[in-house]
């Protein structure tokens, strides 16, 4: 006789049943967010030594920070899927293994190919931020989920910002190397506090995988974000990127038809049509785009010499230093903002929080000449991301079951990728074809620098309006922490973890 639970059941999986302290679980989770997030801007200081350092071309070179931009945006609903299925903890650990031995690869490369095969080891860890905010909603109380899940999705930009003076000070300083080697250590570290001191989820959606998604949409994303990273390089108007795009286009509205014919689809995609998740994703993309132009403007304003009349002269050490507050804003604001979602809603949260970083771009338009006006506008921005950042994740669990919390956190990530993605290939353009002529060298000209904020100004204006088609919910606090389908399952009592024999596997219930 078949005793399979069905497909969207939610059964109890192998995990101890020693009950942890919210705080350790929070702390090691976003810890373990900061960690992932640094692969963002680890190699930021050597992109210009790159193809000296790897004695490759620099086209060549690129496809160290493009490998891992695809690898993350590919893996992230992936891992989240996988964490439904077999257990968050268990693909958290996975997620940072990878990151692990990617940096080992990397710590041990002369040559390119290795390089990009570690990167991508290393962007196959960026699920470990949704799957961190998918075990914090099966395991916190919910008077603790509104503040850690703010503080877990704001983890994106603070490891970003402050890994950018970390990573400029070792490689300034140290064998570039050493840049790698130190993160193999924290992921190691990393994997130890996860598995001693976070407890599995007993939340499950047993299935089957659906490998055929996993191919449709990897092919899909694939296809859009290497067109959209590679079509400055490539000419908009090649073959290469039409095609690609063409692709995409081909591509991904067949994945999504077969996702609707199939009984446990990758990504749900009639869950994800609600106009709550719907909307939230699409204001993720922009609030992205907006969140990753300052971080190309500024850096190359405090570096770029005196001598061109609006650059600032600073080293890569100083610009770290000086845009590492922002990151600092998005620590301290996160919790301020799951105090605003539980008193009105995460929707207000994030309406606030798109109104605040567009207040930061007015502000940058006019304060490019002094660190200390950068430094301010930029942490107005970033307070403003820090809002909305932490508001997305919560509107996204109102709407969503707990069994798809993964995937559909991992998706929302997806997009926010998507839109930083999209903000790079945009900006690069306009700096590319707005320049000027220093001592026989192109540069950005200040004009391309300003019409790059006033982009990101329209970008974060495009997520307030997109923000305001979110349809409205109560604003109880166990709606704004994030219980939304399945608030009565939550009011019930819990059922008692189950119980394991030696050999770990699962005992029933009596």
């Amino acid at each position: 006789m078949n005793t399979a639970p069905p497909a969207d059941a939610i059964t109890a999986g192998p995990g101890g049943d020693t009950r942890r302290s919210p705080g350790v679980i929070v702390t090691v989770l976003a810890f373990c967010g900061i960690v992932v997030s640094l692969m963002q801007t680890l190699v930021v200081p050597l992109l210009t030594e790159l193809p000296r350092l790897l004695d490759t071309s620099a086209s060549n070179a690129s496809w160290v920070v493009t490998a891992t931009l695809l690898s993350g945006a590919v893996c992230t609903p992936v891992m989240g899927r996988l964490g439904d299925m077999y257990g968050k903890r268990r693909i958290l650990a996975l997620c940072l293994g990878m990151l692990t031995t990617g940096s080992v690869i990397c710590g041990l490369s002369d040559s390119i190919l290795p390089m990009i095969a570690g990167r991508i080891l290393q962007g196959a860890s960026f699920g470990v931020i949704a799957l961190g905010m998918s075990l914090m909603r099966d395991e916190l109380p919910p008077a603790r989920l509104g503040p850690s899940v703010a503080l877990m999705s704001a983890t994106l930009g603070i490891g970003g910002a402050v890994g950018l003076p970390v990573a400029a000070v070792v490689a300034q300083n140290a064998d570039w190397h050493m840049l790698f080697w130190g993160a193999a250590a924290l992921g190691a570290i990393d994997i130890v506090l996860v598995l001693l001191l976070v407890p599995e989820s007993p939340v499950r959606t047993p299935a089957p995988f659906d490998f055929v998604g996993m191919l449709g949409l990897s092919a899909g994303l694939v296809s859009l974000l290497l067109a959209i990273s590679k079509g400055a390089d490539w000419g908009w108007g090649s073959g290469r990127t039409l095609g690609l795009f063409l692709a995409a286009l081909v591509i991904l509205p067949l994945w999504g038809f077969g996702e609707l014919r199939t009984a446990a689809p990758l990504v749900d995609l009639r869950v994800n049509a609600k106009p709550q998740v719907l909307f939230t994703n699409l204001a993720s993309i922009v609030i992205g785009f907006a969140m990753y132009a300052q971080s190309l403007v500024f850096p190359q304003v405090l570096m770029l010499p005196e001598e061109s009349g609006f650059g600032l002269g600073k080293s890569m050490v100083v610009t770290g230093l000086v845009m590492a507050p922002a990151g600092l804003v998005m620590m301290f604001v996160s919790p301020l903002s799951a105090k605003l979602s539980a008193a009105k809603g995460p929707k207000v949260s994030l309406l606030v929080g798109s109104a605040v970083t567009a207040l930061g771009y007015l502000l940058s338009i006019v304060m490019l000449d002094a660190v200390w006006k950068i430094v301010v506008a930029a942490s107005v921005s970033a307070a403003g991301c820090a809002l909305a950042y932490s508001a997305m994740p919560a509107l996204i669990m109102q709407a969503v079951p707990a069994r798809q919390t993964g995937a559909a956190t991992g998706l929302n990530t997806l997009m926010r990728s998507i839109g930083t993605s999209s903000s790079a290939a945009v900006i690069s353009m306009i700096l590319a074809n707005m320049t000027a002529t220093l001592g026989g060298r192109v540069i950005p000209s200040l004009d391309g620098f300003r019409t790059s904020l006033w982009v990101g100004f329209a970008a974060a204006v495009a997520a307030t309006l997109v923000t305001l088609l979110i349809p409205a919910r109560r604003t109880a606090p166990e709606a704004a922490a994030g219980v939304g389908p399945d608030t009565e399952a939550a009011k019930a009592p819990a059922a008692p973890r189950p119980a394991h024999d030696a050999a770990g596997a699962t005992a029933p219930a009596s």
